[in-house]
């Protein structure tokens, strides 16, 4: 008699999700209304996948493009009240000295309203009953500081409006649109508040934030006798403060002790603020107008994750709505507010929809002294722990991670990892103290948190030791010099993305439009003139020969923030200490890679890069080498 055959199970591996899905350009996003409500405009890719302004007359189907962006493609627009106009930014190749181009909607003759060449422009107000103007701070007397101009937007004058002093980085305007607050830096890295009664009195001081506090003017109530402000000075959390002008007296409107103030919702005509965000875990709103309570109320119940309230017309009466999953695409209705009604608009990616993609769990664990930190776990579907992971560290570094659809750790995740993203001290929307914990820590107690967080993973069975990998972008980037060099035994490989290789170089090459918050980044960082010994103890570039595992490096040619020459040099150092790097260069990119096409490149070299020392899946690629725009001169392997 036969014996059977016995069947095993089989592992079904979940299939891959294409790079073009995960990394290309949205189909439809960034919708906005009209001031009017006629009219709504959004971004989508051109028949040659540039992104450009689209538009559409309000309950028609004519949409058509009215934008010829050639190359960049545009990622930030907004509307002007004339309602026959939008205004985009754009940049050349990365160099972020943005210009201000506005489009007329009826004849698509697009204007460049601040043609200076190497100026970096960008926009400060805009007023309803000021419809043909527009603010714009631009340093064009002097590179290392904005002063505010007025541009008309009929006939494209520019006039000098409000003379920069020198140590001015935030202007606010009032009703009368006219700048009447500043926030200047001060010589000990904090900040003051300052404001006159009108445009030809003098600057009086209204309050001082030390360099370890925080403070920002949001906007001047309608009889400007109000200015809000959101501010953590005698508390630990910022919190939104209405400051009377005439009396000084400060009375708090929103509060949290443990979580920073964040995103503000104004009411389009009144100058009133009805709500304010708190980012904890995850957003929360707390209300402060009753009339939008109903609203919020109704929008929070229809769709699950999170929700933003993210255009709506003046006269108040239908509201845009963004609603963010962890595991999906951005879904954007149309909310109308008197028969509470929500009518589908689109979504930016709808080919995620029924992809099998990740949710993201929010975790906490304990550092090395005692700070509770924060972070955001992302697993491969149906994989069985430990699974190979990657560390994904975020940028700034006084950034953080949110909870959402983050494509980096659903391409990780698909390919096998898992993905964790740590808020480590430093990072913002936790307080002051857990932000000023992160005081001069670069490649210290930042660092150890990164690897608390790693000996987190290990203890709770996620992850193996030896299967770890570090990746991330600017801040996150140093991040992974700092792994391979300063712990040089914990992580398989490391890929960076537009990362510092020395503080010293970095601190010396700052754009010169930061120069007003150098002494805030020497107090935080490090001072390059009296401590270059220890800024140099920071920098991996000094300890190559420390590193024992594989780097990847991605860099922009023109990156303003991060210099080409900060990955030249650790390249060039470890290509002399015959250590293992692959070097990438974009000619064509600045901090980050915009264009989708070296998105796509540099994401199938990184996907095949780990799953060489990790063991993940990767999608082959075609063409690698032949990428157009792209510069590969040092790629050595031990």
């Amino acid at each position: 008699m036969q014996t059977p055959t016995i069947q095993q199970p089989k592992t079904e591996l979940i299939p891959l999700i294409e790079r073009e899905i995960l990394f290309g350009n949205p189909e439809k996003t960034s919708p906005k209304l009209s001031p009017d409500g006629k009219y709504l405009a959004y971004i989508a890719p051109d028949e040659n996948n540039v992104l450009q302004v689209q538009l559409r007359t309000v309950g028609k189907q004519d949409d058509r493009q009215i934008t010829a962006d050639t190359k960049r493609g545009i990622r930030r627009f907004f509307w002007t009240y004339s309602g026959e106009e939008l205004i985009y930014l754009q940049d050349t190749d990365g160099d972020e000295n943005w210009h201000l181009f506005s489009v007329n909607i009826q004849s698509n003759l697009v204007r460049d309203l601040t043609p200076f060449q190497g100026v970096r422009s960008h926009p400060i107000a805009l007023d309803r009953n000021f419809p043909n103007e527009i603010l714009v701070g631009m340093n064009i007397r002097d590179r290392r500081k904005h002063d505010v101009y007025r541009i008309n937007l009929q006939n494209g004058a520019v006039e000098l409006d409000t003379e920069n002093p020198g140590k001015i980085e935030e202007w606010t305007v009032d009703a009368q649109f006219q700048v009447r607050a500043a926030a200047a830096t001060t010589a000990d890295g904090g900040l003051e508040l300052l404001f006159r009664e009108t445009a030809d009195k003098s600057w009086e001081s209204l309050r001082y934030w030390g360099p370890d506090d925080e403070g920002s003017a949001v906007m001047f109530s309608e009889n400007g006798k109000i200015l809000y402000i959101i501010a953590n000075h005698d508390v630990n959390a910022q919190r939104l403060i209405a400051l009377d002008l005439e009396t000084k007296q400060e009375t708090t409107i929103a509060s949290d002790p443990e979580y920073d103030a964040g995103a503000t919702v104004i009411h389009p005509t009144k100058r009133e603020i009805q709500a304010v965000s708190f980012y904890k875990d995850k957003q929360e709103w707390q209300i402060l107008d009753q009339s939008i309570a109903e609203d919020f109320e109704d929008i929070g119940k229809f769709r699950p994750g999170e929700f933003d309230l993210t255009s709506r017309n003046l006269a108040d009466t239908t509201w845009l709505i963004s609603y963010m999953t962890d595991d999906g695409p951005v879904y954007y209705y149309v909310f109308d507010r008197a028969s509470k009604t929500f009518t589908f608009l689109f979504s930016n990616q709808p080919k995620l929809e029924g992809l099998p993609l990740s949710s993201m769990s929010p975790i906490s664990y304990t550092a090395r002294d005692g700070l509770t930190i924060h972070g955001y776990l992302t697993k491969p579907v149906g994989a069985a722990t430990p699974v190979p992971t990657v560390l994904l560290v975020h940028g700034g570094p006084w950034g953080r991670d949110t909870w959402g659809y983050d494509r980096q750790a659903q391409w990780l995740a698909n390919r096998g990892y898992a993905v964790l993203q740590i808020n480590f001290r430093g990072s913002a929307g936790y307080g002051k103290a857990f932000i000023n914990a992160g005081n001069r820590e670069w490649a210290a107690k930042m660092h150890d948190d990164l690897l608390d967080g790693v000996n987190w993973l290990v203890e709770t069975g996620v992850s193996q030791q030896d299967k770890i990998a570090i990746m991330g972008g600017s801040y996150g980037g140093y991040a992974a010099l700092v792994g391979v060099t300063f712990s040089p035994e914990v992580f398989a490989c490391a890929v960076d993305i537009v990362g510092p290789s020395n503080l010293i170089t970095l601190l010396q090459t700052i754009p010169p439009y930061w120069e007003a918050n150098r002494a805030n980044l020497y107090h935080r960082v490090g001072n390059l003139e009296t401590e270059p010994e220890f800024l140099k103890s920071r920098s991996p570039l000094f300890f190559v020969d420390r590193i024992q595992k594989p780097l990847l490096i991605g860099q922009g040619a023109n990156d303003p923030r991060v210099k080409v020459a900060e990955s030249e040099q650790i390249v060039k150092a470890m290509k002399q200490a015959g250590k293992p790097v692959e070097y990438v260069l974009y000619t064509d990119e600045g901090h980050g890679f915009a264009r989708p096409e070296n998105r796509l490149h540099f994401y199938a070299i990184a996907e095949e890069f780990l799953a060489k020392y990790l063991g993940g899946r990767f999608e082959p690629a075609d063409n690698i080498a032949n990428h157009s725009g792209v510069v590969n001169p040092q790629t050595t392997h031990n």
